[in-house]
C-alpha cells in the first residue's frame, strides 16, 4: 500500500482530529467510511490506537465485514481490538465465531489475554452451551489472571448455570471473597435456569444488597414457575423494602408482573399495576408495557380496556397486534379478531406463527370453519410457514367444536409429525360431548399410550360409558385406574377479593379461613335443600 508521506506535525494534527471524528461520527456509516479512506490516503490507519477506535466504532454499529477488515489489516492488535471484535460477534448473536476468535488470541500467543476478552469467550460458552471450553478456558483464568476482576467471578457462574451445572456455578460462588451484587444475581440466575426456584429463594433472601435486576429475576421466576401470587407479593415487598433509585421497577419487571396477573386473572391488582404505570411517564408510551397491558385486560375479563388501549397506541408492533386478536379470541369475538387481523396485513405488518395461532383460535372459539381453513391454507402457501403441532392443535379444536369428529380425525392422521396427547384429549372431549363412544375408545387408548398415567382420560372414559348406561366399562375403566395406583390430579384456582389474591387446592384445605368457608358452604347446601315455603320462613 502507497502511504503519502507527512511530517510529525501534519501526523498529530490529523491524527487527533480524525480520532475526534471517529468519535462524534462513528454511528455514521457513510462518513465513517471517508474517515477510513482518508486515514489510509495520509498514512495513519495502520497506527494501532486509531484503527481499534475505528474497529469500535463499526463495532457500535454492527458493521461486521468492515470491522473484520480494519482488524485483519492491523499489523498488531492489542488484546482491546481483539476483544472488541469477539463483542460484536456476540452483539449480532454469532458467539462460536466469538469463541473461535479468543482461540485464535490465544494460539497466536502475541498480546496476553485479560479480563474483559475471557469474559466475552465465557458469555460465548454460556450461549453456546460449550461446557467443556468454558472448563478450558476456567483453567486459563489461573493461568493468565493474576487478579480476576469480579465480571470474570460473574461471568463463570453464567457460564456455569446455564450448562446445567450449578453445583460448579456454586463452587465458583463459595471461592470468591468479595461478592457483589451482580455476582450474587448470577447465582440467583443460575437456580433460576435449573428450576430450582427454592434454592434461588434463599440466595435471594441471603443477598446482602439487592437492586432491580435481582428482584426482577426472582418475580420473573415465580411466574415461569406459575406461582403468579407469589411474584405479585415479592413485588409488594420490593417496593416497600427497597425504595432507592436503583430498585425502581423497570420495564421487564412490569411486564413480568402483568403477564403473573394475565395468569391467574387477578384483574384489580392488574389495574393497580396499570395505575403505577400511568404515574412513571416513562412507562406510558412504551410499546412492551402496552402490550403487557393489553394482554393482561384481555385474559382478565376487561375486553372494553383492552380495545381503548389498543386504539390508542400509535405505533403497533406485531406483539400488539398479536394481544389484541387473542383477547378477542378469548372472549369469542372471532369476527373482529378476523378485522384486526385483515387491518394488520393491510398496514404492511407480516404475521408470524404466534399471531396465526391467536386468528385460528379466535376462529375456533367463534366457529368460524370456513375462515379457519382459509387462514391455514393462507398459512402454509402464502406465507409458506410450516404448521406446527400446535397450529395443528388449533385446527382440531376448530373442528370438535363444530362437531367435525371425522375431519378432525383426517387431519390429524395426515400431520406431518407424530400427533400429542393434548391433541387426542381434544378429540375425546368432544366425542363425550356428541356421545360418540366407538370413536372415544380409540382416541382414549392413544392417549394412554403416550401418557399411561392420565388420571384425566380415565375421568373422561368413565364419564362417557355411564352417560351411556354402560355401568361395566365405567367400572373397568375405574379399576385400571386403582390397579395402577392413579390418583386425580387436584384442580388449583385463584380468587381475587379486595385486591387479594386466595388460592384454593381441591381436596386441601389450605385456606386460613377454610373452617368459615365450611360452614357457610354446609349451610347453602341446607337452604338449597328446604322448598320454597321453608325457605321463605328462614330468609
Amino acid at each position: 500500500m502507497t502511504r503519502i508521506q507527512i511530517n510529525k506535525r501534519q501526523f498529530a494534527d490529523s491524527f487527533d482530529k480524525l480520532k475526534n471524528l471517529v468519535e462524534k461520527l462513528g454511528s455514521h456509516y457513510n462518513l465513517l467510511n471517508q474517515i477510513l479512506a482518508h486515514s489510509i490516503t495520509i498514512g495513519i490507519f495502520h497506527h494501532s490506537n486509531f484503527a481499534c477506535r475505528l474497529l469500535n466504532a463499526y463495532k457500535k454499529i454492527s458493521k461486521l465485514v468492515e470491522a473484520r477488515k480494519v482488524f485483519d489489516e492491523m499489523p498488531d492488535p492489542d488484546v482491546n481490538c481483539w476483544t472488541s471484535l469477539q463483542n460484536l460477534y456476540l452483539n449480532i448473536k454469532q458467539p462460536t465465531k466469538a469463541l473461535l476468535l479468543f482461540s485464535e488470541l490465544i494460539v497466536s500467543g502475541l498480546p496476553k489475554p485479560d479480563s474483559h476478552s475471557v469474559v466475552a469467550a465465557l458469555s460465548a460458552c454460556a450461549r453456546t452451551k460449550d461446557l467443556i471450553s468454558g472448563s478450558i478456558i476456567h483453567g486459563m483464568v489461573y493461568k493468565y489472571l493474576e487478579k480476576p476482576r469480579p465480571s470474570v467471578h460473574n461471568a463463570l457462574i453464567d457460564m456455569y448455570g446455564k450448562n446445567q451445572r450449578i453445583d460448579l456455578a456454586q463452587r465458583v460462588f463459595s471461592g470468591i471473597d468479595f461478592k457483589d451484587v451482580a455476582i450474587w444475581t448470577s447465582l440467583l440466575n443460575g437456580y433460576l435456569l435449573n428450576v430450582d426456584i427454592e434454592s434461588a429463594k434463599r440466595v435471594f433472601d441471603e443477598m446482602p444488597q439487592r437492586n432491580v435486576v435481582s428482584w426482577t429475576a426472582m418475580i420473573v421466576g415465580y411466574v415461569r414457575k406459575k406461582n403468579p401470587v407469589e411474584a405479585l407479593e415479592l413485588f409488594t415487598r420490593m417496593r416497600n423494602e427497597d425504595s432507592g433509585e436503583e430498585c425502581n421497577p423497570t420495564t421487564f419487571t412490569i411486564v413480568a408482573l402483568l403477564s403473573g396477573c394475565a395468569d391467574i386473572g387477578a384483574l384489580n391488582l392488574g389495574s393497580s399495576i396499570h395505575g403505577y404505570v400511568n404515574k412513571r411517564s416513562g412507562f406510558v408510551s412504551d410499546v412492551a408495557v402496552n402490550n403487557g397491558l393489553i394482554d393482561m385486560y384481555g385474559k382478565s375479563g376487561n375486553l372494553d380496556s383492552a380495545v381503548n388501549l389498543f386504539n390508542g397506541i400509535r405505533k403497533k408492533d406485531l406483539f400488539t397486534w398479536t394481544s389484541m386478536i387473542s383477547g378477542l379470541a378469548l372472549h369469542g369475538r372471532g369476527r373482529y379478531a378476523l378485522l384486526v387481523f385483515d387491518s394488520m396485513v393491510e398496514s404492511g405488518m407480516v404475521p408470524n406463527k404466534v399471531t396465526f395461532l391467536s386468528v385460528l383460535s379466535a376462529c375456533s372459539h367463534a366457529g368460524l370453519v370456513i375462515e379457519g381453513e382459509r387462514l391455514f391454507e393462507n398459512f402454509v402457501n402464502r406465507y409458506r410457514m410450516k404448521p406446527q403441532i400446535e397450529h395443528f392443535g388449533c385446527m382440531v379444536d376448530l373442528f370438535v367444536r363444530a362437531g367435525c369428529l371425522e375431519k378432525a380425525m383426517r387431519l390429524i392422521e395426515g400431520m406431518p409429525m407424530k400427533p400429542d396427547a393434548v391433541i387426542w384429549r381434544s378429540l375425546l372431549v368432544a366425542c363425550l360431548g356428541h356421545g360418540n363412544l366407538e370413536l372415544a375408545e380409540i382416541v382414549g387408548k392413544k392417549i394412554l399410550e403416550l401418557e399411561p398415567h392420565d388420571d384425566a382420560v380415565y375421568v373422561l372414559l368413565w364419564n362417557l360409558y355411564r352417560s351411556k348406561n354402560k355401568w361395566e366399562d365405567a367400572l373397568r375403566a375405574m379399576k385400571m385406574m386403582r390397579d395402577q395406583r392413579i390418583k386425580k390430579t387436584p384442580g388449583c384456582s385463584w380468587v381475587e377479593l379486595n385486591g387479594v389474591v386466595h388460592e384454593f387446592l381441591a381436596e386441601a384445605p389450605g385456606h386460613h379461613l377454610s373452617v368459615d368457608m365450611m360452614v357457610v358452604l354446609d349451610g347453602m347446601v341446607k337452604l338449597s335443600k328446604l322448598d320454597a315455603d321453608q325457605l321463605f320462613f328462614v330468609t
